[in-house]
């Protein structure tokens, strides 16, 4: 199967589908929790916060075909800035004991 790395349907959950949707049959379970959830409001899905938590509960954006690249696309761009952060650090000069 062509791009099978960025599309599974598991039918046979018993949380299938976690969202309610008209057509199940593009229904993606790749990511079955949202890798871009730690992203908080940079993220770009559909979610609200409640009481400071975020809820996604009618978001689609990693159960869309399409949703694969959009995660990869911040993903990888995490993690750049998690690279830049972490050699700025290591770049930093370690402050004076005692201070």
């Amino acid at each position: 199967m062509e791009n099978s790395h960025r599309f599974f349907r598991n039918a046979e959950c018993k949380y299938f589908p976690c969202h309610k949707v008209d057509d199940d049959s593009e229904f993606n379970c790749l990511f079955c929790f949202c890798p871009l959830y730690c992203l908080g409001p940079k993220c770009g899905g559909d979610f609200v916060m409640r009481g400071g938590v975020k809820d996604c509960s009618k978001c689609l954006v990693p159960h869309r075909l399409e949703g694969y690249d959009h995660i990869m696309k911040k993903l990888v761009a995490w993690f750049a800035e998690c690279r830049k952060r972490a050699q700025q650090d290591a770049q930093a000069p370690e402050a004076a004991d005692g201070e």
